[in-house]
């Protein structure tokens, strides 16, 4: 791996054979796409990032002086699961937690390193990677629930509920909100003939995110869809676009209403939206329910410096955290209870500060910290610490911080050249 110093961050590097490049920008596609896939352990998105990093590290990527805190704050993080998991690692499942969880960390700082160089491309490929691999689950999804596949209900369905490429409906649900965001942002905004082909994609990806049945997920599109629409409104460089935006958003919403009238017409469908709509859920209330249990864990918390060690939360209460900030706590105790949220919330603060920095990417990065932020939400209410997109947003965010940075210098340098008396 080449590292650079901070004084090198800006330096021009030198260009990278087109063979070298266009394999590089394959891999990121590969890895958005095989994201899609994790009901098998391990799964093609473990293979596919290890070697991307393997084929990175050979063709040279720069540990900026930016990833320095990030570095810092997930080798902490780990550390303290680490050290609280020590009694219970003879447990093979609790080594594997541990393992995966330093697995998470290596993934960050993959895309953070990546996204850094190259950014609009490779943000482009991996764009492009997440929509066909969220596609293909959402249609396994889909004909899991509705039985077009022979034997495919049993293996993409769980409960009654769609799964797709998922082990769990939720994790499934809330994966698709980054694609979803992707293919809406091109419908309000791309000529027709690719719009149309987005509004397609997009009509896939809402009917299994509601076929997921998950309230996080169906809370989730809606929330960071508005808010992303509303910063894409917000920093729009011309009047037209803007109207356009919120003309298309209304006739979005719209087709969104009447897909989800003709759905409940079908009375399996509508049991289960009234189901799982209702907030009296039996696994929500009580001393012990999920948010009962969020009080008295944090009460727990306090008295234990060392926490109870991963994946020991439900032999003292009847469900595990559903929560991944006391879930830190009970893991990895006070290190990695201060540690992860420090983590994700520095992520928040720095992620509202780019909003608005004009960068090629800006659009990609908006739908990007739009999803993140509603998965930082969703932490509140289910336990999100080994999601791997989740982790891919997380150092993706990154790598387009330190990127802006470059941007910006490169762009001050391009002026200079131009005006030698400009500052």
């Amino acid at each position: 791996m080449a590292y650079a110093a901070a004084a090198g961050d800006f330096a021009p590097r030198p260009v990278a054979p087109p063979g070298v490049v266009a394999l590089q920008r394959a891999l990121v596609w590969l890895a958005g796409a095989s994201g899609a896939i994790v009901f098998i352990e391990p799964s093609p998105y473990e293979l596919v990032t290890l070697a991307s990093a393997a084929v990175f590290i050979a063709t040279g990527v720069r540990l900026r002086i930016v990833f320095v805190p990030l570095l810092l704050l997930l080798f902490l993080l780990n550390l303290g699961y680490t050290i609280c998991a020590v009694p219970l690692l003879g447990d093979s499942v609790i080594a594997s937690w541990i393992a995966t969880s330093w697995y998470m960390a290596v993934t960050v700082m993959f895309f953070a390193l990546i996204m850094a160089e190259d950014s609009a491309a490779r943000l482009d490929m991996l764009r492009r990677g997440l929509v066909v691999g969220a596609l293909i689950a959402s249609l396994a999804g889909v004909a899991g629930y509705f039985h077009a596949v022979p034997g495919g209900y049993d293996l993409l369905t769980l409960y009654g509920r769609a799964r797709g490429t998922f082990k769990d409906p939720n994790v499934f649900g809330a994966f698709l909100l980054l694609p979803s965001l992707l293919v809406l942002q091109n419908v309000v905004t791309a000529p027709f003939a690719k719009a149309l082909r987005s509004g397609i994609a997009l009509l896939i990806m809402a009917l299994a995110i509601l076929l997921a049945f998950s309230r996080a997920a169906w809370g989730g599109l809606v929330l960071t869809g508005a808010f992303m629409l509303a910063m894409m409104v917000l920093t729009s460089a011309s009047r037209s676009e803007r109207s356009r935006i919120v003309m298309t958003t209304l006739a979005a919403a719209a087709a969104g209403v009447l897909l989800i009238a003709v759905l409940l017409s079908f009375p399996s469908i509508a049991d289960m939206f009234q189901q799982r709509a209702s907030f009296d859920q039996s696994y929500d209330e009580g001393r012990f329910g999920r948010f009962g249990r969020h009080i008295l864990g944090a009460q727990m918390a306090l008295d234990l410096p060392f926490g109870i060690g991963p994946l020991q939360f439900h032999h003292y209460f009847p469900e595990d955290t559903h929560n991944s900030y006391l879930n830190a706590f009970m893991s990895g105790g006070w290190l990695s209870g201060i540690c992860y949220p420090t983590l994700v919330f520095a992520t928040v603060i720095l992620g509202f500060r780019h909003l608005f920095v004009r960068v090629p990417w800006q659009r990609s990065y908006i739908a990007i910290f739009s999803a993140f932020l509603g998965t930082v939400g969703e932490s509140f209410i289910i336990d999100t610490d080994h999601w791997r997109h989740f982790f891919m947003m997380l150092g993706t965010m990154w790598g387009m911080f330190a990127a802006a940075q470059i941007h910006a210098r490169q762009k001050d340098r391009s002026l200079s050249a131009i005006d030698p008396s400009l500052p």
